[in-house]
């Protein structure tokens, strides 16, 4: 069983352009879905099970292009969201992300990444046409 997914989108803006909306906690709820609200180091979390409040802390480089949210739960599982942007010609960069199973016991785990990679694929979509088509 594959417990990961790695996707990848162009955008057509450049890497600082896209650097400063994807490192903004508080536009996590504007391209994300798993973000119910955004405070400062903490976030609500929309789950299978409801919506959950975790500690959020966000990772990041500007030199590197990587913006990583680092997620602590209730129970005190962490679990780290990883991204990076590279330059890919003038005005144009590449985002990845690398999607890691939830930290949920193993008997929940089956379908879960692959119904978050779902989602993720979404949300990437969401993020190209906010930052090239709304300013």
């Amino acid at each position: 069983m594959k417990n990961y997914d790695v996707q990848s989108i162009e955008l057509n803006v450049s890497c600082q352009k896209a650097f400063d909306l994807i490192v903004d906690p508080a536009q996590l709820p504007s391209w994300t879905q798993a973000f119910a609200s955004i405070e400062p180091g903490r976030a609500v979390m929309r789950t299978p099970e409801g919506e959950v409040e975790v500690g959020l802390d966000v990772v990041s480089s500007p030199d590197c292009g990587s913006v990583d949210w680092h997620m602590t739960f209730p129970n005190g599982d962490v679990a780290i969201a990883y991204s990076r942007l590279v330059e890919n010609g003038k005005g144009r960069c590449i985002y990845s992300f690398i999607l890691l199973p939830p930290p949920v016991p193993l008997e929940q785990l089956e379908g879960a990444l692959d119904e978050q990679s779902r989602t993720l694929t979404e949300e990437l979509g969401k993020l190209k046409t906010i930052l090239e088509y709304h300013d």
